[in-house]
């Protein structure tokens, strides 16, 4: 089953830089079936009076993310799985940018 998120009731901050989504078998990057790679972003989502940690994947390559960067999501999608004996949530959207620098440490 494939939910829309409403992104405008949720703040999101960065939990570090995209990371490539690498194949299992292949160790190459993925891509899309347009030949756009694959990432992974890890985000801190805030809103609701809850705080989660949700990895998303994305088309591209985000720019200017890194520890605890402001970003905006769009179009934010939960899908569930199902693989024998385990289940779960993944996330992904057609976007991410981030709303301001990256904050240093």
């Amino acid at each position: 089953m494939r939910l829309p998120i409403d992104t405008q009731t949720v703040n999101f901050v960065s939990a570090g830089p995209p990371e490539p989504v690498i194949d299992f078998d292949t160790k190459q990057q993925r891509v899309d079936p347009t030949g756009q790679p694959l990432f992974n972003v890890h985000l801190f989502a805030l809103g609701g009076g809850s705080r989660d940690q949700i990895r998303v994947r994305v088309i591209g390559e985000p720019k200017g993310l890194g520890d605890y960067t402001p970003v905006r999501v769009t179009s934010l999608m939960a899908s569930t799985w199902e693989v024998g004996d385990k289940h779960g949530v993944s996330f992904r959207a057609e976007r991410i940018e981030a709303t301001a620098k990256a904050a240093t440490a």
